[in-house]
């Protein structure tokens, strides 16, 4: 068990790219995926956009063991205040929008920590807990 579990995690490890120290916004951050990337949906995009109601992405792209997927997500910053907002995803990294009360399009990365939780962190590094909608 403990095996299989070291493998995973050096997986995910892999599958995402380390940024410099001086950069380092999130543990991990894959740069294929940006906030600007939930916005437009290009016409490569198109070809494979996808919609399917019974599972909890808003819409996926790309091809199979490939794919980007997109949520609304909600959740609370450390401050306590209430956030809510869009990201893509492709792997175990992403990056999206999250507004609030008090700051609108605020850009964040995230990272999956368990089945439909994230974490993320904004370019001040304030850090915020998601879930998905």
């Amino acid at each position: 068990m403990i095996r299989k579990l070291l493998i995973v995690s050096l997986l995910a490890i892999i599958s995402c790219k380390k940024i410099p120290p001086q950069q380092k916004i999130n543990s991990f951050y894959k740069e294929v995926v940006t906030a600007d990337d939930r916005k437009i949906i290009t016409p490569e995009e198109a070809k494979t956009y996808h919609v399917d109601k019974t599972f909890q992405y808003e819409y996926r792209t790309g091809n199979s063991g490939d794919y980007e997927y997109n949520y609304d997500v909600k959740g609370i910053s450390a401050k306590g205040d209430s956030v809510f907002g869009n990201i893509n995803v492709q792997g175990k990294c992403g990056a999206g929008i999250l507004n609030s009360d008090n700051v609108p399009d605020t850009e964040i990365n995230t990272e999956w920590v368990c089945h439909g939780k994230l974490k993320a962190i904004d370019k001040n590094g304030n850090k915020y807990d998601l879930i998905v909608n």
